[in-house]
């Protein structure tokens, strides 16, 4: 008689060790990297898996980035730049994908394949390309050069997750605002809070990558008055010597605006992720 009921706790106890297990492995980096921006930097390589002592103790690291470095406006930087290419995706994936959505036109579906070819294509493979256009646009060094390709490169997504959404809304709503007179931007701006879920998702999904990014920054943008904070932390590894105490210090800062960001909008990921999975 007790059978289901025990199998059934066995399992979600074995479902909730499995995703414990995993959660400790993906934080344990992250938790290594703090702990060890608050040490001495002998104490790193000594005793790399210990936690602070009174010893060891040392906040060299940051003191050497908010005095060597100018992190201030490396994180007043990268936050222009991911508000700014998460402004644009926003803007102009919803209503691309409100039009692929809405409108039945002759390419339709063809058009939505090609955008989704984005997805499958590293935008990476473009970079001299993309560097060329940049130079002739005189936008090198800038910081609207990193907008425009992180908007460029996260619109492909966007649309396809968003268009999908836009999908499952009742047309009878669209229609009855359309009968009370409301405009087509009236009903597009409608459509957004009943799609939030998937554009909660879409944000996360864009803005941890902008926010790590490497490679275009150090292409497009290595100006010390355009450096993002990623690039900004290489500057302590040199050719001989590497200062691990501030590499380790501007690390740890960097991933604060994102665990705030995606606590944020944790709930709406979750809904997005989880939306349609029962229907």
């Amino acid at each position: 008689m007790n059978r289901a009921p025990l199998s059934a706790v066995f399992q979600l106890a074995a479902a909730h060790l499995a995703l414990l297990i995993y959660t400790a492995l993906a934080l344990f980096p992250v938790g290594l990297i703090v702990m060890n921006s608050f040490k001495e930097r002998n104490a790193i390589f000594r005793t790399p898996f210990d936690f602070p002592t009174a010893e060891t103790f040392s906040t060299a690291g940051f003191e050497t980035v908010f005095g060597r470095g100018n992190f201030p406006n490396y994180f007043a930087n990268s936050i222009m730049v991911t508000v700014g290419a998460l402004l644009l995706i926003f803007i102009a994936g919803t209503m691309a994908a409100y039009a692929l959505s809405e409108y039945r036109f002759p390419g339709n579906t063809l058009l939505g394949l090609y955008l989704s070819i984005g997805i499958m294509v590293p935008i990476r493979l473009g970079t001299v390309s993309i560097l060329r256009l940049i130079v002739n646009l005189d936008l090198n060094d800038t910081l609207w050069a990193l907008i425009l390709v992180y908007t460029a490169s996260g619109l492909p997504l966007a649309v396809f997750v968003l268009s999908q959404f836009m999908r499952q809304v009742p047309r009878d709503l669209k229609d009855a605002a359309r009968v009370d007179g409301a405009s087509e931007y009236r009903i597009y701006w409608m459509t957004i809070p009943l799609i939030r879920p998937a554009i909660g998702t879409v944000m996360v999904f864009n803005m941890i990558p902008i926010w790590n990014d490497l490679w275009f920054p150090l292409i497009l943008a290595p100006g010390e008055a355009s450096k993002t904070v990623t690039l900004g932390a290489q500057q302590f590894l040199g050719q001989f010597a590497n200062d691990y105490n501030a590499v380790l210090a501007s690390l740890t800062l960097a991933a604060i605006p994102v665990i705030i960001l995606y606590i944020l909008f944790s709930r709406q990921l979750i809904r997005g992720l989880t939306s349609g999975a029962v229907k």
